[in-house]
C-alpha cells in the first residue's frame, strides 16, 4: 500500500506528545514491512523540509499555528502527484477536513474530542476557535471510516453521531524491550510520581494539593514531577506556597534511557488530567512494576484495569486522590497485588500487534472505497 499521513507534527516536534507516539511506532512498523508511507506534518526549527524517518518520507510544511489551512494546498499541487492508496487524517483538536478535497480513500484517526475541556486549557477564545471546528467533524467525515484508540473515544464519537459500522478500535501499545517487565526495586522514601507534559488540563496542580494531605500522615511523601511545559511556573509557585519544598521535585525532561528506572523505582504513579485518548504512561508505568493511580476520564479509564493494574478516582476529587496514595503507600499487600498485576495488564499491548490491526484496517478502507465506486 501506498499510504499519505496528515498530521500536525512529527514525534522530533517540541511539542509532539502521544498521538506522535502511536503515529510513528504503528506507521514506521508498517513502512519497515515494505509499505510506501509518507507523513506531512508541520515545521519546527532546525527541522528538515524533508527527511527519512522510520522507514517513511517526512515532508515538513507550514507553521504549526496555521499548518491546518496548508494541507489543502499541499495536497492540490504535490499530494496529487504522490498517488496514495489510502490518506491517513490524524484529527488531533483541528480537523483537516480532507473528505472535502480529497477523492481517495480516507481514514480519520481520532484520538480523543476536547470538548468543554479545551477551556481548562486555552481560555474562550482559543477554545472556542478549537470546539468550532471539533463540532464539525461529525457532519464533514459522516461517511469516512475512523479508527480510535479507546472505547471511551469511540463512545464519543458515536454522542457527536457517527456509527458503530464506521468506527474500529486500534489501542496504544508499548515497546516492551525498552522497559523491565517485572516489579524493580523501589525508592528508599515513600515515592509518587507524575510523566509527562506540564500542561494545565493534565491537573497536575491537583497531585500537588494531595501530597500535602498525604504530608500529614506520610511526613517524608516524595513526589517526582517528570517533564517539561508551560504549566510548570504555576506548579513551582503551588510548591512553595503549600510549603512542599522538601517533598517535590522536578526532574524536568526524562530521556527514553531514563524514563524505566524513574517509573521502577516510584511507588505509585499518578495521572491527573482531566481527559486523554487513552494514557500511554500508564501502561509504560505498569510495564515498569508500578501500579497507577488515575482520575477516572475518557481514555485514562481504558488504560487502568481498575483493582488489577490499579486504581481510578473521581477526577478532581483531592482528598480521594490523597486516601489512594496513601493506601497504596502504607499498604504493601495491596501495592503488590497491583504492581504484579500491572505488570501482566502491560503484557498485552504491543505495537506490532497495533501495526497488524492498522494494515488491516487500512486494506479493508481501500476495498469499500473501491467497491462503492461506479463501475
Amino acid at each position: 500500500m501506498k499510504l499519505l499521513i496528515f498530521n500536525w507534527q512529527d514525534r522530533t516536534h517540541p511539542l509532539s506528545g502521544g498521538a506522535e507516539v502511536h503515529l510513528h511506532e504503528i506507521f514506521g512498523r508498517m513502512a519497515r514491512a515494505g509499505h510506501d508511507v509518507t507523513l506531512v506534518c508541520c515545521g519546527h526549527r532546525g527541522a528538515k523540509r524533508k527527511e527519512q524517518m522510520d522507514g517513511m518520507t517526512v515532508y515538513r510544511i507550514g507553521r504549526r499555528t496555521t499548518f491546518n489551512y496548508s494541507v489543502s494546498w499541499w495536497w492540490r499541487f504535490h499530494g496529487k502527484k504522490i498517488n496514495p492508496d489510502i490518506v491517513i487524517d490524524d484529527i488531533n483538536k483541528i480537523p483537516f477536513f480532507t473528505p472535502r478535497f480529497v477523492k481517495k480513500p480516507i481514514l480519520a484517526l481520532i484520538h480523543h474530542f476536547f470538548g468543554d475541556s479545551i477551556f481548562k486549557e486555552v481560555g474562550i477564545a482559543a477554545g472556542s476557535y478549537v470546539k468550532y471546528f471539533e463540532d464539525k467533524v461529525s457532519k464533514v467525515y459522516s461517511h469516512t471510516r475512523v479508527c480510535v484508540v479507546s472505547e471511551s473515544t469511540k463512545l464519543e464519537c458515536l454522542e457527536k453521531g457517527f456509527s458503530a459500522s464506521q468506527i474500529d478500535i486500534v489501542y496504544n501499545a508499548i515497546n516492551q524491550s525498552d522497559f523491565p517487565m517485572r516489579v524493580g526495586v523501589k525508592a528508599e522514601v515513600p515515592t509518587v510520581a507524575s510523566f509527562g507534559r506540564l500542561k494545565k488540563y493534565k491537573s497536575i496542580d491537583h497531585l500537588v494539593q494531595a501530597i500535602a494531605l498525604v504530608k500529614n500522615t506520610i511526613p517524608n511523601v516524595r513526589l517526582r514531577i517528570a517533564g517539561t511545559g508551560d504549566e510548570q511556573p504555576t506548579l513551582v509557585t503551588l510548591v512553595h506556597q503549600m510549603q512542599l519544598h522538601d517533598n517535590v521535585e522536578f526532574c524536568g525532561y526524562i530521556s527514553d534511557t531514563d524514563k524505566a528506572p524513574l517509573l521502577s523505582s516510584a511507588h505509585v504513579v499518578v495521572n491527573t488530567s482531566i481527559k486523554e485518548g487513552w494514557g500511554i504512561t500508564n501502561l509504560e508505568a505498569n510495564a515498569c512494576g508500578t501500579t497507577v493511580i488515575s482520575a477516572d476520564v475518557p481514555g485514562l479509564r481504558d488504560s487502568v484495569r481498575d483493582g488489577y493494574s490499579g486504581l481510578l478516582y473521581p477526577y478532581g476529587d483531592v482528598e480521594a486522590l490523597a486516601r489512594l496514595i496513601e493506601r497504596v503507600l502504607v499498604d504493601v499487600e495491596l501495592r503488590n497485588r497491583l504492581s504484579n498485576g500491572a505488570v501482566e495488564w502491560a503484557s498485552t499491548f504491543t505495537w506490532e500487534r497495533s501495526a497488524r490491526e492498522m494494515t488491516d484496517i487500512c486494506e479493508k478502507t481501500i476495498a469499500q472505497w473501491n467497491a462503492s465506486r461506479p463501475s
